[in-house]
């Protein structure tokens, strides 16, 4: 196992008989230990000296969960499970980093007392990352994360100033577009209404199937949304299914791109610890698709993403370990589409 600067989290199930009519409890001990070094994406050995091609971001923050806890050790849990996966890719032929430089950051340190402070240092943190000199993946943490990184954005060379110029492509189980939730409107099923307020010029939601009323009415009332729902993309009925209608709109994309994924966009199956894991959501291999058709488009260019909701659980791993194949996808097609712009 690879060391880490913070913790590693160990757990450990007992499962006790107290008497003859045999009354189990189950006793969760959580046992986090420090260790020496640091832990890498992929295991990788990097080196602390820049430039870098690609940055891996821990954003350890959550402040606003509306049901199950744990994103706050969502991005460590991920950075470990990665150290298994394989270097290997099809797509490349070979292992990764095929020569590029990757980097994986310390924590966004999450010592704030409030949620504006919180959203204030992400945006700080962000900053100096999204300058258009490497790529950026953000691993989350809460899904509001991602207006500070938004804001961020402002600096970037593509950006401008002008967020107009940005497409949001969203795959996420819900719409985030309430204007606040459980009364908080810096909420993770907020923050993509707060982006429009932001003047982003377009948002592409893929998978969603959970959703409001209040949220159906911006759908399809609001031009800079489009939102392809997973019924439609999941059709058992293949003459139906809008699948391809998706994937030539992602082709068909122009200008700077941003990549969220939030993690229970995927089927709840293969992420089960995620904050609101839903039925009915995409496979493994239709996420891949959608990234890979995503960094081919020919006037697009995907200048960022984040990997968020991702949270650990003592019964399995399979969560963090998913949310890690995918981080890893979107570098390889990142590293592909570097490779087409040198030859």
């Amino acid at each position: 196992m690879n060391g880490c600067d913070l913790s590693t989290i160990l757990y450990y199930d007992y499962r006790f008989d107290f008497n003859p009519e045999a009354i189990n409890r189950e006793i969760r001990v959580v046992i986090i230990m420090e260790e020496a070094g640091k832990m890498t994406f992929l295991g990788l050995e990097e080196n602390e000296n820049g430039p870098y091609d690609i940055v891996i971001l821990p954003i350890p923050y959550e402040m606003t969960t509306s049901y199950k806890e744990g994103t706050e050790f969502g991005p460590e849990a991920c950075i470990s499970a990665s150290s298994q996966v394989e270097l290997f890719d099809e797509l490349l032929g070979e292992d990764l980093p095929c020569g590029f430089k990757l980097f994986t950051s310390e924590n966004w340190n999450n010592e704030v007392s409030s949620l504006k402070e919180a959203l204030e240092s992400i945006e700080e943190f962000s900053s100096k990352w999204v300058n258009g000199e490497q790529f950026p993946i953000f691993l989350g943490g809460e899904h509001g994360m991602l207006l500070p990184i938004i804001r961020s954005l402002k600096k970037h060379p593509k950006i401008e100033g002008k967020l107009e110029k940005l497409t949001i492509v969203q795959i996420d189980a819900h719409a985030d577009l309430r204007d606040e939730l459980n009364g908080e409107r810096f909420s993770h099923g907020t923050v993509i209404r707060r982006t429009l307020e932001e003047d982003v010029g377009k948002i592409i939601q893929i998978g969603v199937r959970a959703y409001s009323s209040e949220e159906k009415e911006i759908i399809e009332s609001n031009e800079r949304v489009k939102t392809w729902f997973a019924r439609d993309l999941i059709s058992i009925d293949s003459e139906h299914s809008n699948w391809n209608k998706m994937i030539n709109q992602i082709k068909n994309l122009s200008g700077p791109v941003w990549l969220s994924f939030d993690i229970d966009g995927l089927d709840g199956i293969l992420v089960p610890a995620t904050g609101t894991p839903v039925p009915g959501g995409l496979s493994f291999w239709g996420a891949n698709k959608i990234i890979q058709e995503l960094f081919n488009a020919k006037d697009s260019q995907v200048i960022g993403a984040d990997v968020n909701e991702i949270s650990t659980s003592p019964d399995t791993n399979l969560t963090e370990f998913s949310a890690a194949l995918i981080a890893t996808k979107i570098i390889t097609c990142h590293i592909m589409s570097m490779k087409e712009n040198l030859s």
